[in-house]
């Protein structure tokens, strides 16, 4: 794997494809920095090397019109305070005001291009619009993964004009080493943690992931189906009534390998879909009629904290409970305590994917799990086994 420690930057220009798409409040200031933290080593590097980088990113979905609300501009001023470099900023990503930006570019200056997306031809994968942003650079650097699914000019067709001087980020590599750790040379035993409310968004993971894996924690919505297949009682919970006979083969491919499954055994049921709701414990596959399971029972947690703290390895992805509500949180915050402790004993611990990433964060567990996936589509296209275009272009 070529990752931009195997070149230097001394009088060059890295241009870098990073995943600046970070959510914006009314005033258009930026509230989550993560994506712009997570960018900054790779940004560093080229400059400590004596090079200057040109950025290009895309922010929301303009649909290829511009839209003054989507420019990147409003986050030049967060950008410049987390890379401690004041970034210039040019209001287009091609043409001749570009051209007479980067040209003007000096050592150990960044400029930040506009929003590839005012461009449909950024999402469509167009060529000439890839040539044209590729005389930017001298290096091509891919660091978002974020994007690294999708077959966009930025970060898969641009790469072809980059022959011997195309690299991966420090963010990217990051991400293709923790997926790896996890699918192929991860220290036993493997567990992996799903929750979530669908099986359906999980099934091509779990077939994926059991050939690599030695326990498989079923949590979340999708409980109640695999318990439902299974003949329990679920009550009013949440449950794909189509996936009973796919939540069956899942179970019985799980028992071929020698995957360890583990469901719940009792359930925090509720009176209705609320914080405010009447609740009880009841038996996973006893829930009264009337009643929905919103999160996970202690006799549970207790046995899913043994499978967690024997583990050397350790994925997780989606929450085990409703955690949106306080409530049916317990679940998903004593989850995020036991893959802790784990970690903290010498497991490796990889959170991914858009809903349990969020709850790491707001639970404050982010920094103390071993790595948090900043790609949410991304990474669940790598789980279940698919080339992602952004990182065969590089490989490649």
């Amino acid at each position: 794997m070529v990752t931009l420690n195997d070149f230097n930057f001394e009088n060059k220009r890295a241009l870098i494809r990073v995943d600046f798409n970070v959510p914006l409040n009314e005033d258009l200031e930026v509230t989550d920095t993560t994506r712009i933290e997570a960018a900054k080593p790779s940004i560093i590097k080229v400059l400590e090397d004596g090079g200057s980088v040109v950025l290009m990113s895309h922010l929301g979905r303009p649909k290829g019109a511009v839209d003054p609300k989507l420019s990147l501009s409003h986050i030049v001023d967060t950008a410049s305070e987390i890379i401690g470099v004041n970034i210039k900023f040019v209001g287009d990503c091609v043409g001749a005001e570009v051209r007479k930006a980067v040209n003007a570019l000096q050592a150990g200056e960044i400029l930040l291009l506009e929003n590839l997306r005012f461009y449909a031809q950024e999402e469509s994968g167009d060529a000439e619009f890839s040539k044209q942003l590729a005389e930017w650079g001298d290096i091509y650097v891919n660091d978002a993964f974020g994007t690294a699914h999708r077959a966009h000019a930025s970060t898969t067709i641009i790469a072809g004009y980059f022959s011997g001087n195309k690299c991966f980020g420090s963010l990217l590599s990051k991400e293709i080493e923790a997926i790896d750790k996890v699918l192929t040379s991860g220290e036993k035993p493997v567990t992996a943690i799903l929750g979530g409310a669908k099986v359906s968004s999980k099934i091509t993971i779990i077939e994926n992931i059991l050939d690599a894996i030695d326990h498989l924690i079923i949590g979340g919505g999708m409980t109640y189906t695999f318990i439902k297949a299974m003949g329990g009682e679920i009550g009013d919970s949440i449950c794909e009534l189509d996936k009973l006979d796919l939540a069956t083969s899942l179970l019985e491919k799980a028992k071929e390998k020698g995957v360890s499954v583990h469901l719940p055994v009792d359930v925090l049921a509720a009176s209705e879909f609320s914080n405010e709701a009447d609740v009880q414990t009841t038996p996973v596959d006893q829930i009264p009629a009337g009643w929905q399971g919103l999160d996970a029972g202690p006799k549970t947690l207790e046995h899913f904290k043994s499978v967690i703290l024997e583990s050397k390895t350790i994925l997780w992805n989606g929450p085990i409970g409703v955690f949106e509500m306080p409530n049916f949180a317990k679940g998903t915050i004593a989850m995020g305590t036991f893959v802790e402790e784990a970690t903290k004993n010498g497991a490796f611990s990889l959170v991914g994917g858009g809903d349990s990433v969020a709850a790491v964060k707001q639970f404050g567990f982010a920094d103390k799990v071993s790595y948090v996936s900043t790609g949410g589509g991304a990474m669940l296209e790598s789980l279940e086994g698919k080339s992602l275009p952004g990182i065969a272009a590089i490989l490649n």
